[in-house]
């Protein structure tokens, strides 16, 4: 058996592609090849997120396969499936259902990703700071604190003019 040399200075693109494949003869063994045993070595998972928070409703199936293409066929025919059969719709309103059930704990703050942890949001962001862009965002630095426009994804020319603290311990802008 020979390898190709992974440091060649040759590109597998390169190589000519009107080779036709090579025909193996049709034999009693090739006929009736047993199935794969053993756990399938490939595996995709998707992640479906409805909304931008950690709130919003997700699905996360996984398929298998013991090769690749078997994976990318079965990842293709579960998604396909998921939405024919309504498994997606299903989720969102179960979803909706499970929030319109929950009623809270004491201490329950909402939450979110930052600096890769998952962080309880300071209770002060739901002291209605807003703007025209919608909730204001609370920073702490110490000895300095903020509030900075809500909007997500505008350049800082758009973005409304930030409420810092006060000596007082109210915030207004500069």
């Amino acid at each position: 058996m020979t390898f190709d040399d992974p440091f060649a200075d040759v590109s597998p693109w390169d190589q000519a592609t009107n080779t036709a494949p090579e025909e193996k003869p049709m034999t009693a063994a090739s006929e009736t090849a047993p199935a794969p045993s053993g756990p399938a070595p490939f595996k995709i998972g998707f992640t479906a997120k409805a909304g931008t928070d950690f709130g919003a409703e997700w699905l996360t199936p996984t398929v298998y396969g013991h090769t690749a293409q078997e994976t990318a066929t079965r990842g293709v025919e579960l998604l396909t499936a998921m939405k024919e059969a309504g498994l997606i719709d299903l989720n969102a309103r179960f979803a909706q259902y499970t929030r319109e059930q929950y009623k809270g704990g004491s201490g329950s703050t909402p939450k979110k990703f930052e600096n890769g942890k998952v962080v309880a949001q300071p209770a002060a962001t739901q002291d209605g700071y807003t703007c025209d862009h919608g909730q204001r965002n609370h920073k702490d630095g110490g000895s300095w604190a903020a509030y900075f426009c809500g909007g997500r994804g505008l350049d800082k020319s758009q973005q409304c003019p930030p409420l810092w603290r006060q000596s007082d311990g109210s915030y207004r802008a500069k």
